[in-house]
């Protein structure tokens, strides 16, 4: 089950506007126009495929970085590129090349279309052109030209010497300032065109604290689809303050508690338990192969009553939001999990069509060099009617985890294991102490039915995710408010 955004409803007017901009970008220069777009589909489709396309993408980017006190390197790169696909059944067939010409295009389509041996009977014929929907939820800038170089260092500086200001206890500062302006233009075999402009910025700080022979590290951070004036002096004194705050925090901590216990998870990127957890489990390959722990579950009891799960690729200026996917198709706000039932699976085309529904704007690839699969946008729970502090204060001994590292997880058995990067040991419902080395371990569909309050305090993360899956990695969003778990497994060092 899926429903749209009533607040962005699709539009083509912005959607031509972004086919202009990838035209001048990724066809008038190389000799090309939709007439040679429409003869590499037609050529393909000579034989009997279920669907083809072709996916160009121009990606310039620019990374800084500082590191004690300097800022020590600089990097930018320009990428171009096209993708040419073919489908047949559950089979794919691909070939890509940074050679953006007439002839490589056709030799890509010959290749591909080999997929099949069937050929069609007489001549292929051109689909009409159809110009496909999209939404227009962040501005089609490009966000490097949005600062000279000269702002940017002093930005790095300025949190550098903010982190120092802030406590003796710092002894080292990083920080990483990074910008991306991504141009990408899909055409369907079926006619369609869409295409998309993709600004995306972040910001990271790490903050190393030194007391008496310890040292800790503390990380903050954000950004997403926009330029970079959003990282203002105010914004960079929040991710400093929580840089500088994780770092001294973990100066105090205390070996974790092993066992099983109640776990309180706090609001925002701690959601990426859940993407981990829950989400990766309802992509559609996995459903569709019955590799997952909720293939065949649609309309089953998955978690407990007041947990609804969503991804929504439709939040405007979103790290992991889209206009369109990467197959041109319009994001959408998918309904996951509705009060603890299973609703549906996020789709791109193929799984969509071998599975008979539609697909969820789900269809997303590295680069012009990778084929699409169903990957998450933004992933989240919503909120529910609990006061944050009255969930911290039920616990009678457990751990209250407000910040994540990294985890992972087994698809086939739903299980998860997560670090705490910033985590509580409380008693009675009263916060003792930090601890350090806590390891959540779970089942994804086990620990939502162990879900026993939910918070009304839902927040999206600051704009820091990427999401790897079968060697690509993508922008992602996640989110929660705070949760009770009961009964999840915390390993820790002491």
């Amino acid at each position: 089950m899926s429903s749209r955004s009533p607040s962005a409803a699709p539009q083509r007017a912005p959607t031509l506007q972004r086919i202009d901009v990838a035209r001048q970008l990724l066809l008038t220069p190389f000799g090309l126009d939709e007439s040679h777009l429409a003869r590499a589909l037609a050529e393909i489709r000579t034989h009997q495929v279920d669907d083809a396309d072709l996916y160009f993408q121009y990606t310039r980017s620019e990374g800084w970085s500082l590191e004690e006190g300097i800022v020590k390197t600089g990097s930018f790169s320009i990428d171009q590129g096209v993708g040419v696909r073919a489908v047949s059944g559950e089979k794919t067939a691909f070939a890509y090349s940074d050679d953006i010409s007439e002839a490589s295009l056709l030799d890509a389509a010959r290749t591909v279309r080999s997929i099949s041996s069937v050929a069609q009977a007489g001549r292929a014929r051109v689909a009409p052109k159809k110009i496909a929907n999209g939404r227009s939820l962040y501005p089609g800038v490009d966000p490097i030209s949005t600062l000279d170089s000269t702002a940017k260092v002093a930005l790095l500086m300025q949190v550098e010497q903010r982190a120092r200001a802030k406590d003796p206890r710092v002894a080292q500062v990083m920080a990483g300032l990074a910008s991306e302006y991504d141009v990408v233009l899909v055409a369907r075999a079926d006619g369609t065109l869409a295409a998309d402009v993709r600004p995306l910025v972040r910001l990271s700080v790490t903050v190393i604290a030194e007391q008496n022979g310890r040292r800790e590290m503390g990380s903050a951070g954000g950004g997403g689809r926009f330029g970079l004036a959003y990282f203002d002096t105010e914004q960079i004194a929040q991710y400093v303050d929580e840089a500088v705050n994780a770092a001294l925090v973990n100066l105090e901590s205390r070996p974790a508690p092993a066992g099983e216990m109640t776990v309180v998870l706090g609001p925002g990127w701690p959601g990426i338990l859940l993407h981990e957890a829950v989400g990766h489990g309802l992509e559609g390959d996995f459903n569709r192969k019955g590799s997952s722990a909720f293939s065949g579950r649609i309309g089953q009891r998955v978690a407990a009553k007041g947990v609804t799960v969503l991804d929504d690729g439709t939040i405007s200026d979103r790290r992991g939001s889209l206009n369109v996917d990467d197959e041109g198709n319009t994001s959408q706000r998918n309904v996951l999990i509705e009060d603890g039932i299973l609703q549906g699976y996020i789709q791109d085309a193929m799984n969509a069509r071998l599975m008979g529904v539609k697909p969820t704007g789900n269809g997303r690839r590295e680069s012009y060099a990778h084929i699409p699969m169903p990957r998450m946008t933004n992933t989240y729970m919503l909120g529910g009617d609990k006061q944050p502090e009255e969930i911290v204060a039920s616990i009678k001994r457990g751990l209250y985890a407000t910040n994540f590292g990294g985890g992972q997880v087994d698809i086939t058995s739903g299980k998860f294991v997560f670090s705490a990067s910033e985590a509580y040991w409380v008693e009675n419902g009263k916060i003792l102490y930090p601890v350090k080395g806590a390891t959540i371990v779970g089942a994804g569909p086990e620990a939502l039915k162990k879900v026993s309050m939910i918070g009304n305090d839902m927040a999206l993360d600051p704009g820091v995710g990427t999401c790897g899956k079968e060697g690509q990695s993508v922008p992602v969003g996640v989110g929660q408010p705070t949760l009770r778990i009961d009964g999840l497994t915390v390993g820790g060092t002491a």
